[in-house]
């Protein structure tokens, strides 16, 4: 796998686990064949960080900017709602900055977080202004859909949008496939390797329709062990084996497509 290379589309390099070693995380990644990282936001908190990240590392780390549809706060974890969006000032924080995509937003239906229907009608409203970022500034977005796989599906292409990647999507394949059918791209984690749930999934999205991820340092293949970027030909490997085509295949293929969908991250590999 010498002349392959990767791009991590949806990892957090922000995250708490790399405060200490961020820099030996990224020098690994690199020795790996991991050409780009797509560094996601999940909060407001996050987002000058990553643009440290991304300006200490230009040539390895893609910033991202967007609002998780579930937040943290003191007492736990609550839906978002279109006040804290909005007062988060997010749209001034997104246009100055040279995003990669709008990310992590979407739908999280998960019932111990969200148990009524005004808490999921609030996550679709902030969900539709970011969605209107996006297309402001003419950018994918990296969405996130647990126990929502159907319901962003739809609500995507009501939107209007069509440069979308469903990043570590575990909805139904007929979901998945309506989403190909839109034109929208899937990506997997290391995590795939635990268990062949996914490989049902995996097996009936085209190859032309994947891109790889890590969702760093969650998501690895070893629950209890931190993730890395470093450990994406891992998912690279498992969809190999489970679509029964070279490696080399793959890695070439879920490249390209990444390139695809993230045009920022292709011009920025070009300078």
């Amino acid at each position: 796998m010498e002349k392959c290379w990767f791009i991590d589309c949806h990892c957090h390099l922000t995250a708490e686990e790399f405060r200490q070693d961020i820099n030996d995380v990224i020098e690994k990644s690199k020795k790996a064949g991991v050409r780009a990282c797509v560094s996601v936001t999940e909060q407001q908190s996050e987002f000058e960080e990553v643009i440290d990240l991304a300006e200490r590392y230009p040539e390895s780390v893609m910033a991202c900017f967007g609002i998780h549809p579930i937040q943290s706060s003191a007492n736990g974890h609550r839906s978002v709602t279109v006040q804290l969006f909005k007062s988060l000032g997010q749209k001034s924080a997104m246009v100055a900055v040279v995003s990669t995509a709008v990310t992590w937003i979407g739908l999280d239906f998960t019932p111990w977080f969200v148990s009524t229907s005004q808490q999921r009608e609030e996550q679709q409203k902030v969900f539709a202004l970011q969605l209107d970022i996006a297309k402001q500034l003419d950018l994918p977005v990296n969405v996130h859909s647990r126990s929502a796989g159907r319901q962003t599906i739809a609500f995507l292409k009501e939107q209007g949008i069509w440069n979308a990647l469903l990043h570590n999507f575990a909805g139904r394949p007929s979901v998945a496939l309506e989403g190909v059918q839109a034109g929208f791209c899937f990506s997997f984690p290391p995590a795939v390797t635990r268990n062949d749930q996914r490989a049902k999934l995996i097996r009936q999205i085209p190859l032309e329709n994947i891109c790889l991820e890590t969702d760093s340092p969650s998501l690895g293949p070893k629950k209890e062990e931190r993730n890395e970027p470093e450990k994406i030909r891992i998912a690279c490997q498992y969809i190999a084996a489970v679509k029964e085509v070279s490696v080399e295949t793959v890695c070439e293929v879920t490249t390209c497509n990444a390139l695809k969908l993230f045009p920022k991250v292709h011009q920025r590999l070009k300078e």
